[in-house]
This record gives C-alpha cells, sequence and structure tokens, in this order.
C-alpha cells in the first residue's frame, strides 16, 4: 500500500488535478492567516508576560500554559456556537467558511506563540535590560531589543504556531464541514481529506494526501529553520 500511495501522490502532484491542488492551496491559505493573526496577537502578549512584572501576570500565565493544552475540538465546538445563526455573530454567516476555520486556529496556535515567545522573552540577562534603560530605551524600544535579542527563538515561536495551524484537523472539521460546493472544493484541506478519504476505505489516497502533507510541512519547516539559523548566527 505504500508504494502505491507514493505512486499516487506523485500523480496527485503532477497530474495537475484541480481537485487536489485547490485542496492544498486551501490547506496553505488557512495555516498561513491563522499564523498571521496568531502571530500578531501572541507574540506581543509573550514579549509583556516575559519583560514585565505586574499585579495578576501570575494568572495570566497560567492562561496562556492551559491554552497551550486547548483541545481542538473544543476550540471548533465554541467557534461554532458564537458563529451558528443563534450565535453571537452568527448575522456575519462566517460558519462553514474558510474564514471560520481560520478563526478556530487562532486560539490554538496563539498560546503557543505566547508561551514560547515569553519563555525566550524572561531568560535575557537583567544586565543587558539594565543597560538598555541607562541608555534612555523606552519600553517599546527595550522590547525591540530583546525581541531581536531573541530573533531566533521568535522563529522558533513560529515554526510550532506553523505546525499547529497545517496539521490541525479537529477543530476546521466542525466549523469548516470539509465541503464541495458546486463540485469545487470549498472548505476541504489536506487534513480533512485524509479522514474523508479513510472513511471511504481509500487508503492509498489517503496517505497520497498525507505523504503531501508531510512533504509541505519538511519543505516550509526548513525555510524556517535556514531563517533561524541565519538569524541566530547573525
Amino acid at each position: 500500500m505504500i508504494p502505491q500511495s507514493i505512486t499516487d501522490a506523485i500523480e496527485l502532484l503532477t497530474s495537475g488535478d484541480p481537485y487536489t491542488y485547490s485542496v492544498i492551496w486551501l490547506s496553505l491559505k488557512v495555516a498561513f492567516f491563522s499564523l498571521l493573526i496568531a502571530t500578531i496577537i501572541g507574540l506581543p502578549i509573550g514579549v509583556i508576560l516575559g519583560m514585565t512584572r505586574f499585579a495578576g501576570r501570575i494568572g495570566f500565565l497560567i492562561i496562556v500554559n492551559a491554552a497551550m493544552g486547548l483541545p481542538p475540538v473544543v476550540a471548533g465546538l465554541l467557534v461554532f456556537m458564537v458563529l451558528r445563526n443563534e450565535g453571537a455573530l452568527g448575522p456575519l454567516d462566517m460558519l462553514f467558511t474558510p474564514g471560520a476555520m481560520v478563526i478556530a486556529q487562532v486560539p490554538l496556535a496563539m498560546p503557543l506563540i505566547a508561551g514560547v515567545t515569553m519563555a525566550a522573552i524572561s531568560t535575557v540577562g537583567r544586565p543587558i535590560r539594565l543597560q538598555a534603560r541607562a541608555l534612555g530605551a523606552s519600553r517599546i524600544q527595550e522590547a525591540m531589543m530583546l525581541m531581536r535579542e531573541k530573533r531566533a527563538s521568535l522563529v522558533g515561536a513560529c515554526i510550532v504556531g506553523f505546525g499547529a495551524t497545517i496539521s490541525e484537523v479537529g477543530a476546521i472539521l466542525i466549523t469548516g464541514g470539509n465541503l464541495l460546493v458546486g463540485g469545487r472544493n470549498y472548505t476541504r484541506t489536506m487534513t480533512t481529506a485524509i479522514v474523508l478519504e479513510t472513511r471511504l476505505g481509500n487508503f492509498s489516497r489517503a496517505l497520497a494526501f498525507a505523504l503531501i502533507l508531510l512533504l509541505i510541512i519538511v519543505f516550509v519547516n526548513i525555510f524556517l529553520t535556514r531563517a533561524q539559523i541565519t538569524r541566530f548566527e547573525t
């Protein structure tokens, strides 16, 4: 079965099949925008928690650490309840759309990015921070200095976030529905396609999608890791 799945994966990639490439493209698009939003939110939170001490900080740390273990199906269910017709955002009519899938993945990736960032920033030596303050750096300038100091770790946070978004299935299955509309792919990603093909007994095709997914993960992580190493060495 494995040799056949490798053959099928090669055929899927080289045949120019619109369905296959639409599934791959949607997977990458949802993962990218989820990662982008999660980084925009999670990175500042991680920096603030890592460099400051304030009342209630321990509570925020507990929330971030607990959210890192948030079950994907729970995140999907909560987003589903909010976006359904009777929900708070029901009038937006976003349920079973790629946008809903992005929203569902943000709370999964954001705590991971915030947690890794916080751990990295908090390890910066106090003398470096005191030196920056002595030179008249503002809080924002100090934060930027800390981020430059730990830029390799911040790239690592993005790697962790990308792994969470590209491999997710439970949350996007609930909020996206794994739909084809008019014979065209609408909310089907590689992970949900693997689930569908497995249920249908098309194990070879499921393995083919799995191999394609693994290849994409490997190539993206090679790119991010090279950027991480380059930034660390410079």
